[in-house]
């Protein structure tokens, strides 16, 4: 049995709560707490810290990362496909589920994306509304727009 570790990185958009072991990162999720950015990071955390550090500031595109995300094995499936969505690309909640092979599991899907553990790295933020809407978002459609127009290469309107 390991020890889960954590650690709090500042981003543009909020404090990143990472969580992992020697097995991987489990869990990356924003918390809108101001928490200070973690003095010591552990060991096996470190990796994705510099490497979430690279995404905010516009010089990583993908991430290399050991990923132990835990969920249903559909839920891991939907997680899995996420990653196929390229940095600056979207994809629609329908064009999502026919990639995992059943169209008539959109909602199982989106509550699925939902459900993604792994903020940013498993780009759930990638998913659209077929009308290109930003449908809900676990973090606030607010940082998933942030996160597509940081991707598109938009310049970034200020919040004020």
């Amino acid at each position: 049995m390991s020890n889960l570790q954590t650690a709090y990185y500042k981003t543009p958009i909020g404090t990143a709560k990472i969580v992992g072991d020697e097995n991987g990162i489990q869990s990356i999720s924003v918390i809108d707490d101001t928490i200070e950015t973690s003095t010591e990071t552990p060991s096996s955390l470190q990796n994705c810290v510099a490497q979430l550090d690279e995404y905010f500031s516009g010089k990583r595109k993908e991430f290399d990362l050991k990923l132990n995300p835990q969920g249903t094995e559909f839920q891991q499936s939907v997680w899995k496909e996420l990653l196929n969505i390229s940095f600056g690309k979207s994809r629609t909640y329908l064009q999502q589920t026919k990639q995992i092979g059943d169209p008539k599991a959109i909602r199982a899907v989106a509550s699925a994306n939902g459900k993604n553990p792994i903020w940013i790295v498993i780009p759930c933020h990638r998913v659209i509304g077929s009308d290109g809407s930003l449908t809900g978002y676990a973090g606030g459609v607010w940082r998933k727009k942030w996160l597509l127009e940081h991707e598109s290469g938009s310049k970034q309107q200020t919040l004020f």
